[in-house]
């Protein structure tokens, strides 16, 4: 029997999808060239989902990379209105996924608790 929340998980995980393509191949905007979607997250009536973003640069890169993809919301939302077969398209919400920067800078902080650790003999 499929619960409720199975349904917002296929069309999350077809939004990711679809943008993805979208994002490569269609948006022409050279300020989300460096995006890749690390997840999308659909509210319960399908009227916006947050749509999570890794940008490779510094802050002005994602900035700008932020910017560019909300001003491509409107062609994304027809474009995924076109290749999906739901009723509305929800609205989209781009933020910046931190958990990239986060595992490496703790990656970097377990190197360096390694090298101070007096070793064992």
């Amino acid at each position: 029997m499929n619960r409720p929340g199975d349904r917002l998980r296929r069309v999350a995980e077809q939004l990711r999808r679809e943008m993805a393509v979208l994002l490569r191949e269609e948006v022409k905007d050279p300020r989300v060239r460096m995006v890749t979607l690390s997840g999308v997250e659909v509210s319960r009536d399908l009227g916006h989902a947050k749509v999570y973003v890794s940008v490779l640069g510094d802050r002005e890169a994602v900035a700008a990379a932020l910017e560019g993809l909300t001003r491509a919301e409107g062609f994304l939302r027809r474009e995924l209105g076109r290749r999906m077969s739901i009723r509305t398209i929800p609205h989209l919400h781009f933020l910046h996924d931190t958990s990239m920067e986060q595992g490496a800078r703790i990656n970097e902080l377990l190197e360096q608790a390694k090298k101070q650790r007096p070793s064992e003999e």
